[in-house]
């Protein structure tokens, strides 16, 4: 088995001892290539080279960005026909702040216990096993986790100006980000509107999520769960709030912790397991995709492709044993 392993020295928890564990980890299994990331965009370019070598498999050691990126390098949108047939399958060794897509994967948070848990999955896998994930696009790129428009794109451009500015994108920065920019989106008028097949249309939205699993997000160990009818192998959940009123607001969030959840508001939209959305705006509005800050649109589509991508992962009856 020939494997690239993609290595973002930068992410918030990689470390050099981790790195060679990992390593040495794969070295006694598949015949290894280390690449370590060096600018942005550098792991997707890597990752099309992986592809374009027949390698079988790519492990990402870093955060969900570093994740994405190096999905959008080998794998082609089904719009496009580049002529690739041969994809590599994906491993993820968590090293960023969140870690969602591994996490929600069932990979373990520790580096680690997921280097062990990667090895066995890797053994695992030569008797037969093997899983297969589907993916959102939104934007002509694909995302794993979450896309959105509104209040969690101007908090992951925030934390983008905060990291480049050397901060660390710790919880508790997530936290006073979110306050702030909640405070700031209160003061405009709604200008979202959904359109959904088979739905009717939903407008004076503020902000709307869009996710391609359960739970949306991790707030330390803690799971945030916007749609938790959502999951890897079903189409895409659809959270959208109707208001920007402080007490409305709480009582969702409230419900979000819960390890019940299951959120509902008259002021909330949801659905879980739609094929597609689009999402309109009256004004640019920013767009986030795995929690990147990708610009502002006036119009976003975002569709579910299932069982696109192969994965080194524990199946899903599995994944709450692995939280």
């Amino acid at each position: 088995m020939r494997t690239l392993l993609i290595v973002n020295p930068n992410a918030t928890s990689t470390t050099p001892a981790t790195r060679d564990l990992l390593a040495h980890a794969l070295e006694s299994r598949t015949q290894l290539t280390v690449a370590h990331t060096q600018h942005r965009g550098h792991a997707a370019e890597l990752a099309q080279w992986a592809a374009t070598q027949e390698m079988d498999l790519i492990v990402v050691h870093g955060g969900d960005g570093t994740v994405n990126e190096t999905i959008n390098g080998f794998l082609p949108l089904p719009q496009v026909d580049d002529g690739q047939a041969w994809l590599p399958r994906l491993g993820v060794i968590p090293g960023g702040s969140a870690n969602v897509f591994a996490r929600a994967l069932g990979i373990r948070p520790d580096p680690v216990v997921a280097t062990n848990q990667l090895i066995d999955l890797l053994s695992e896998r030569a008797s037969g096993g093997d899983r297969r994930i589907g993916l959102g696009i939104a934007d002509d790129r694909w995302f794993t986790f979450s896309a959105g428009v509104g209040l969690d794109a101007d908090v992951c451009e925030a934390i983008d100006n905060s990291r480049a500015n050397g901060h660390a994108a710790t919880p508790a920065r997530y936290v006073r980000t979110t306050i702030r920019q909640f405070f700031r989106a209160r003061r405009k008028p709604p200008s979202v509107t959904l359109r959904i097949p088979d739905h009717e249309s939903v407008t004076e939205v503020y902000y709307a999520f869009v996710t391609n699993t359960d739970p949306w997000t991790y707030l330390d160990g803690t799971p945030v769960r916007t749609n938790p009818g959502t999951a890897f192998e079903t189409g895409l959940g659809v959270f959208a709030m109707r208001t920007m009123r402080v007490l409305p607001t709480l009582w969702v969030t409230r419900q979000l912790l819960a390890s019940d959840a299951d959120p509902k508001a008259r002021t909330l939209f949801r659905v879980d397991d739609v094929p597609s959305v689009r999402i309109e705006a009256s004004e640019p509005i920013g767009l986030q995709i795995d929690g990147d800050f990708i610009g502002r649109r006036n119009v976003v589509d975002f569709t579910a492709v299932p069982q696109v991508l192969g994965v080194v992962a524990p199946r899903p009856e599995s994944r709450r044993h692995n939280r």
